[in-house]
């Protein structure tokens, strides 16, 4: 937008320079011989018309002839008009750059968090960041005067570059946070060039892909976020056993996968989720998963999932039958469709989920951008901190393991798998499906429940039972098969197989993933 605005301005400001030369050269010629006139060069009319623009007005040069006195009344009217545009361009300096860097540039030793626009998705998450945050400097890379709504709380609006706010910051204190939430942002802004060079972490909404947990960039897909933020706030219960998912696009596909691979809540595995929309590229991908669920058909002892290729509005038996109901069309106008035509024209005694971001009495809504853009959710630091210490557990006991930026993506994802699934594990433990916070006293108490289980034979191969299903669902989602050996290049591992089937040393293998919820504790000390 700045160069449009240059090249516009290109012009007139060559014209403006013809019309400056010609005058003077009228100027010369007019005064050049005339008696008394101190004005007798080009360069003679140059200082005159200077001096003149600048309202100094020293007086050793002055026209004698109609036509100077003329061409020097222009002048004095140029001067106004220079004057007028030199104090507005001083003003708008200071107002949209120069003072809100100047006010930056006090604030060094604070934690900065730079926002490349300011959308109703950047606000929630700035006002998230000063809630963990109180002394952060939030920076929206854009002109001020270009928003109506004005935030309650503080933050400048800065129209320069990522690079100019980094560069700024001078090194101190901790690295700027560089956000861009419109999706694929990252690839096409301009702002975005070049961002992984900077001395700075980089946060950027994405459609495809996983998140990237090396260098500066760390990408997240808002669908995703939806899904984790969805069952950790709703969490199946017991009697829950007919899932009816509708609407298989983005938020659809997210949601099932973190079912998958997140709802292993007590060894008793029949829970059903009969998903309706476009599921054929999804099962291209996932070509191994009925080696952890039944697909399309009950498999005793697994949970299962049945997609239907038919409409959700011929399902009326199924819909009467179901024990929760998950509405997550992409489109939002579509997701209110079917939840009044659901409750209008359908027989259900079951709560209704509704994906939205509109908030409406007697409705359960969820995937709003208060539960969607948090900095748990973007930047990951309790669920990454888990990870890592996950890692390192296994670290301790295995010889000649990897730290973790050694890490390959796909174990990288298996340990972010094992900490997203422990607040499963707490409840478990504590016999509370509600339970929803992560702090030290719910851990404590968690471990302290795990160490009286594990003394039980019955309950601790329950737990291992539990985790074992967790972890062949992940590898099986990721298409690993069993194989008699462990063989990463083919996707093999001999631990994909029934429980019963393991050896005691291999049952034994999952107990590190349970004694994770001491460590978590301990840290949180």
């Amino acid at each position: 937008m700045d160069n449009e605005k240059r090249r516009k301005a290109l012009p007139p400001i060559l014209l403006f320079l013809m019309a400056y030369i010609a005058l003077l050269m009228i100027l010369t010629v007019a005064e050049r011989g005339q008696p008394g006139s101190q004005i007798q060069t080009f360069s003679d009319a140059i200082w005159f018309s200077l001096v003149t623009i600048s309202s100094v007005g020293y007086g050793d040069m002055t026209p004698v002839t109609p036509l100077g006195h003329a061409i020097g009344v222009i002048f004095l009217i140029m001067s106004m008009g220079v004057l007028v545009a030199l104090f507005g361009y001083v003003v708008s300096a200071i107002s949209s750059e120069g003072l809100p860097m100047f006010r930056l540039g006090l604030r060094r030793s604070k934690n900065w968090y730079y926002f490349a626009e300011f959308t109703a998705e950047a606000d929630v998450l700035a006002r998230d960041v000063l809630r963990e945050d109180p002394d952060g400097v939030i920076i929206f890379g854009i002109n001020r005067e270009k928003e109506i709504e004005v935030p309650d709380y503080q933050c400048l609006f800065i129209n320069v570059s990522p690079a100019r706010i980094v560069a700024h910051k001078k090194g101190k204190g901790q690295r700027c946070k560089l956000f861009f939430l419109d999706e694929n942002d990252i690839g096409r802004s301009l702002k975005a060039a070049n961002v992984q060079e900077l001395d700075a972490d980089v946060y950027a909404r994405t459609t495809s892909g996983q998140e990237k947990m090396a260098g500066n960039l760390n990408f997240f897909q808002s669908y995703d976020c939806c899904a984790r933020s969805y069952w950790r706030d709703n969490p199946l219960f017991a009697w829950e056993n007919i899932v009816v998912i509708i609407g298989f696009g983005n938020y659809g596909m997210a949601l099932l996968e973190r079912a998958i691979l997140m709802n292993i809540n007590d060894s008793d595995f029949d829970v059903s989720y009969h998903v309706f929309g476009d599921s054929e590229h999804f099962r291209k991908i996932h070509v191994n998963l009925g080696a952890a669920m039944g697909i399309n058909e009950v498999h005793p002892g697994h949970d299962s999932i049945f997609f239907h290729d038919e409409d959700w509005t011929s399902a009326h038996d199924l819909i009467s039958k179901a024990d929760r109901i998950i509405i997550c069309e992409d489109r939002e106008d579509t997701g209110w469709d079917d939840y009044w035509k659901l409750k209008r024209y359908y027989e259900h005694d079951c709560k209704v989920h509704l994906r939205t971001n509109l908030k409406a009495q007697g409705v359960d809504i969820f995937g709003t951008n208060e539960q969607i853009y948090t900095v748990n959710q973007i930047v990951r630091t309790r669920l990454n901190d888990a990870a890592r210490i996950m890692n390192d557990l296994y670290r301790r006991s295995v010889e000649e393991s990897l730290d973790w930026d050694e890490l390959s993506d796909q174990l990288k994802q298996s340990k972010i798998a094992v900490a997203d699934h422990l607040m499963m594990k707490v409840r478990v433990l504590l016999r509370d499906r509600t339970i929803s916070t992560f702090d030290r006293k719910t851990f404590l108490a968690a471990y302290e429940a795990l160490q009286e289980a594990v003394k039980d034979p019955e309950k601790l191969d329950m737990l291992r039972r539990i985790e074992h299903a967790r972890w062949v669902r992940f590898y099986a989602y990721c298409n690993w098969k069993y194989g008699k050996v462990k063989n990463p290049k083919k996707h093999e591992n001999p631990m994909i197989c029934e429980y019963e089937d393991l050896s005691e040393e291999q049952k034994a293998h999952h107990d590190n993933a349970w004694e994770l919820i001491g460590e978590i504790a301990r840290q949180l000390s």
